[in-house]
This record gives structure tokens, C-alpha cells and sequence, in this order.
């Protein structure tokens, strides 16, 4: 848990460092995915750190959003309990809602006006999971993407500000 706060600490340093000077690039995207076993959606923004010609390397930082089970507790006539000790807790714990923090990087080539293709590493929890990536245009700021990796698909639209 402390290297998941560090990196996305360090993550975070680096985005606030690069914003000045890549002021003009700023990456949005929302993706229906499905990672460590659960669907969900996500939302990631991001900003180049360098840029040239067609390449680029993108560090981003989101939230997904996912159904997930809590084994530990149950409902039972609208209240929930602990399986452990059968005593009734909060109502959240039942709530099957869920959010985890993600930090990724991204390393693409662009051709003009057409594929973008590259790799990526994601850190959600304490996995780091390469994935691949490939994003077209759709309209002149807006892609459709997708990501392929370990354990982690996803596809969505990704807008350039």
C-alpha cells in the first residue's frame, strides 16, 4: 500500500510539473473495462510529457468503477451483517459499489491522421499490468480506444484538449 502511494504521489508531481509546459495536451478518456475480474467503467485524465512528431509518453491518473462483492457481510431483511459474527454493521458494507485509484502510463505513435498504436503499464492496487493500445480518430479531437493486457480490457473514447 505505501508503493501504491508513493508511485501515484510520484505520478501526481510529474503531471503537476509537466502541466505548464504541455498546457496544450491535456487527455480525457471513459472506458467501459473489465479488470481483476470485475466490469466496470473508468475515467483517466492525462498529460504528455513528451511529445515528438508522432511519439508520445502519456502519464494519466483515474478512477474505475466497479461492482464487487463483499464475502464478509450479507443482507438480510434489508440490514447487513457480518458472516464472521453475525452482528449487524453499516449498511455500506453491503453496498456493492466500488472505486479503486489507477495510475498509468502510456507510450504511442501516431501516424497523421490515422492508428495510433502502442504499450502501457496500469497500477491499480499493488498490480502493475502491461497492456497494449490502440486508438483511431473519430472526429478531430475525439479517438476510440481500445486496451488489451493481463487481466484488463478496455474501450471507450478518449477526447484531446
Amino acid at each position: 500500500m505505501k508503493f501504491t502511494l508513493a508511485a501515484l504521489a510520484a505520478l501526481a508531481a510529474t503531471l503537476a510539473a509537466a502541466a505548464p509546459a504541455m498546457a496544450n495536451t491535456v487527455t480525457a478518456e471513459a472506458n467501459i473495462a473489465r479488470a481483476e475480474g470485475d466490469w466496470g467503467g473508468e475515467l483517466a485524465v492525462g498529460v504528455p510529457v513528451v511529445q515528438d512528431g508522432g511519439f508520445s509518453i502519456t502519464p494519466a491518473v483515474g478512477l474505475f468503477f466497479h461492482d464487487r462483492d463483499h464475502p464478509a457481510y450479507y443482507h438480510d431483511d434489508g440490514s447487513c451483517f457480518a458472516r464472521s459474527s453475525g452482528n449487524e454493521v453499516s449498511g455500506g458494507k453491503c453496498d456493492d459499489s466500488g472505486t479503486k485509484l489507477f495510475a498509468k502510463v502510456e507510450a504511442t505513435y501516431r501516424l497523421p491522421m490515422a492508428l495510433a498504436v502502442g504499450v502501457g503499464a496500469r497500477l491499480i492496487g499493488d498490480n502493475v499490468r502491461p497492456y497494449g493500445t490502440v486508438s483511431m480518430p473519430l472526429l478531430p479531437r475525439i479517438d476510440v480506444k481500445g486496451n488489451l493486457g493481463d487481466h484488463y480490457v478496455a474501450a471507450g473514447l478518449q477526447a484531446r484538449f
